[in-house]
């Protein structure tokens, strides 16, 4: 008898399993309102230098700007320069400015224009003009907090459970993300972005493992699914929220008070059984799906489990020597699947994350560009989640990446401007790379063996914030030609689809427990047929 079986007996995808994924799937509404809030927080507003004290002699604002700020292309007051002096002959009629007219950077500070974006980050630290690469730092440092949260929670959750580390997490989350608010410097509110990060790797990573390890092999693509699908309703809330409260204060704390209620309900959470025998816990194993049984209505069957029998499911594993890291690479196949799984991984963060984080950059209202991002998910999803159970993981996964390089390469030879054609492609190919982490989660947790999941899923995690990370960075880029960052953006998912095609297909698979089984179905061990009866006590007839 396997695990699986093990869980079909008391139940399968019973009442219990419904009521844990609800309660798991609620918290990654605010999953994406964190991941994309400087979309909105740190949103740039219209500015331009305060004028000199000697331009404020000027009868209206109009002939302030005019004597005392240039104009750039578009007849729009320059963002980071100013005249030395009021160039006060600019108010005669047919007044233009000499070519000679000394100017100066913004000594006195900026004016920011009023309007959707009065009150972000930008206006409050003024990260604009010679400091406008902060902004980019910021959201590098809370993205650099999730790349360090993904190895550690990875490794402490295989350590010491799934469920105290997420306790933890969303606890850290509700504190960090509220003391963001109520930053004064930006320094502080970088460092509190940081410890952010680290908080939502830990539940990510162990929302995702808790969801794979309790429910039977048939629902894992749907329950995969659903969570994917509260990533895409909460970037719809953050859209909506971002609407209602624009003051950024106020917006970072709407999105991280809800964590606190996260964390006194995840005290009734149950640890996953899986681990607890694989770490020796058999006891607390067998108390928690017993448990399991009687909400599923199959407390006879429970009460047939002991210790021996639990015990019995792991009877093959050995230990791991060296830990957990080392046994991503000891083997072959463990280094088939880590490698591969590096590849998705990186890729799909790397040229979502180039395309999510430039709302701006589209020339579209943001409300109406995170609304349209978001809402491609939706099909984007289905199809994926289809593909998924119908196909195949491996099919899905690398379909996914190839689609999205595709759709992001044909923007280079799209003109600039045929604008509606470009936005069409990059909607496309973020649909797709939204479907390739819908696969991602669900195709990870089902290749890493139960002893090292978190830390494969941390290992995933890890390489997709080096990917989020970089994706930035590529954008400088742009100087050299204008079609590099596309080109680089464009080529990551696809030879990541080809690596893809080496991974095993694992649909309709049982969760492998030991590295043995991860070699045992690459065929570089021979089947062992292993008998567990479910109980061990023996009736009158001797069964």
């Amino acid at each position: 008898m396997t695990f699986v079986e093990l869980l079909s007996r008391l139940g399968g995808m019973g009442r219990f399993q419904v009521t844990y994924v609800t309660a798991l799937a609620a918290p990654l509404l605010l999953l994406a309102a964190h991941n994309l809030l400087q979309n909105f927080t740190a949103a740039v507003p219209d500015h331009h230098c305060r004028p000199p004290a000697a331009a404020l002699n000027a009868t209206t604002r109009e002939e302030q700007l005019l004597v005392s700020i240039p104009s750039d292309g578009h007849r729009r007051p320059q963002r980071c320069r100013r005249y030395v002096e009021p160039q006060w002959y600019l108010l005669e009629v047919n007044g233009t400015a000499a070519a000679e007219a000394a100017t100066e950077p913004c000594r006195d500070g900026w004016t920011y224009e009023d309007g959707v974006f009065s009150q972000t980050i930008i206006t409050e630290w003024d990260l604009v003009c010679e400091s406008k690469a902060l902004r980019q730092v910021a959201q590098s440092i809370y993205m650099a907090g999730i790349l360090l949260g993904s190895g550690i929670f990875g490794i402490l959750s295989d350590k010491f459970g799934r469920r105290a580390l997420l306790t933890w997490s969303y606890l850290q989350l509700g504190v960090t993300g509220a003391a963001t608010a109520a930053t004064t410097t930006f320094s502080t509110y970088c460092l509190c972005r940081f410890l952010t990060g680290l908080a939502m790797a830990g539940v990510s990573l162990n929302s995702a493992s808790l969801c794979m390890e309790w429910i039977p092999t048939e629902a894992r693509a749907v329950v995969g699914t659903i969570n994917g699908y509260c990533y895409t309703l909460g970037q719809f809330v953050l859209a909506a929220v971002a609407f209602v409260v624009p003051h950024w204060r106020w917006l970072q704390l709407v999105v991280s008070i809800p964590f606190f209620f996260f964390f006194l309900y995840s005290w009734f959470f149950v640890e996953s059984a899986r681990w607890q025998v694989i770490a020796g816990r058999t006891d607390l194993a067998l108390k928690g799906l017993r448990k399991v049984a009687r909400v599923n209505g199959r407390k006879e069957e429970g009460d047939k489990l002991s210790e021996e029998v639990l015990r019995s499911l792991v009877g093959r594993s050995a230990p791991l020597p060296g830990g957990a890291v080392p046994a991503l690479l000891r083997t072959r196949a463990m280094r088939t699947v880590s490698v591969g799984v590096s590849f998705f991984w990186f890729s799909t963060a790397f040229a979502y994350y180039g395309l999510a984080m430039d709302l701006q950059g589209f020339g579209v209202d943001i409300y109406l560009s995170q609304l349209v991002f978001g809402a491609v998910d939706i099909p984007a999803k289905l199809v994926s989640v289809l593909v998924i159970t119908w196909v195949g993981r491996r099919v899905a996964q690398g379909g996914a990446l190839a689609l999205a390089g595709v759709c992001i390469l044909a923007n280079i030879v799209v003109p600039m401007e045929l604008q509606l054609l470009r936005m069409a492609l990059a909607v496309v190919g973020k649909g797709s790379l939204a479907a390739s982490f819908n696969c991602a989660y669900i195709f990870t947790g089902e290749l890493f063996p139960t002893v090292i999941r978190q830390t494969g899923l941390g290992l995933g995690g890890t390489l997709a914030r080096v990917g989020s990370m970089v994706a930035p960075l590529v954008q400088m880029t742009a100087e050299v030609t204008p079609a590099l960052p596309l080109l680089i953006y464009g080529s990551a998912p696809i030879v990541a689809a080809i690596a893809t095609t080496f991974l095993p297909e694992t649909r309709n698979a049982a969760l492998p427990e030991t590295v043995q089984d991860v070699e045992r179905r690459a065929g570089h061990l021979k089947d062992e047929e292993v008998v567990v009866p479910l109980s061990t006590t023996k009736t009158k007839d001797g069964i």
